[in-house]
């Protein structure tokens, strides 16, 4: 799964990097690798928008087409840099599993969230057994929007995220929240969260180290959307009306699973 990292020089600052293609896991099981252009020029990345931050390509192994995000990162002068990919090449089969990728958009800090400290009985079920005691999490009903963020914001501060940061979310109505290691959106439409809404949340983790993307709802998931989440690992939770979240998805029980272990 590993390759030689390629040296790449940022347009903006002209600092260089050792930039590897990130890895990506297909459906079918396959590792793949996004093929850079070989002499292709690095670009900065202005201003992005849904079409141009993803790239279509065909898995080698089973021939399924995928959509995957452009191979990217942030230099520490905060410029994003976009690599050129070489199209008329499939991706390259690496062995071993992988994990999806690392690397960028930056979220807009905002008002903190509502403090929690509150403790329930956690009805996530799942086939995890609790590492340590933990008080029982005490929910937030929901009757607003509002309420469905402070419920899913308190949840997360239970499970040991600390504090979070609240920002407007860039694509469907609602809300996101932003801890250390976690990215968190409260979608709040009364339809259930589709495809893209998925995507998008994922894409927002890629350039931290090690953020853990997850979605509250209160109107469901399409099954595009949770078969997407189950291929990206991103964690889905419902929310009913008396706040309490259920994890909907494998990612959700794992994430409960090891904040028991903070």
């Amino acid at each position: 799964m590993t390759g030689t990292p390629k040296p790449v020089r940022c347009p903006s600052c002209r600092r260089e990097h050792a930039y590897e293609p990130p890895v990506f896991p297909c459906p079918c099981g396959a590792a793949l690798k996004i093929p850079l252009l070989r002499g292709g020029v690095p670009v900065q990345v202005r201003f992005r928008s849904w079409e141009d931050s993803w790239l279509s390509m065909r898995c080698p192994s089973c021939g399924r087409s995928e959509q995957w995000p452009q191979p990217e990162f942030t230099c520490n002068c905060g410029a994003t840099v976009r690599l050129p990919v070489d199209t008329s090449r499939r991706p390259t089969p690496v062995s071993g599993a992988v994990p999806p990728v690392s690397s960028v958009p930056p979220i807009t800090q905002g008002r903190q969230s509502p403090s929690v400290g509150a403790p329930v009985q956690s009805g996530q079920g799942g086939p995890y057994p609790r590492a340590v005691a933990r008080k029982p999490f005490l929910p937030h009903p929901v009757r607003t929007s509002d309420d469905a963020v402070v419920a899913s914001a308190r949840y997360l501060e239970w499970l040991g995220f600390g504090e979070l940061e609240v920002s407007d979310s860039q694509d469907r109505e609602g809300v996101c929240l932003l801890g250390a290691t976690i990215v968190a959106q409260v979608d709040t439409w009364t339809e259930p969260a589709d495809l893209r809404a998925v995507e998008c949340l994922w894409l927002n983790t890629l350039h931290g180290d090690e953020l853990q993307p997850a979605m509250f709802t209160l109107a469901g998931y399409s099954l595009e959307a949770r078969n997407r989440a189950d291929q990206l690992l991103v964690a889905l939770f419902e929310l009913d009306l008396t706040g309490m979240p259920q994890a909907v998805n494998t990612a959700a029980r794992e994430l409960i699973h090891n904040s028991s272990r903070r």
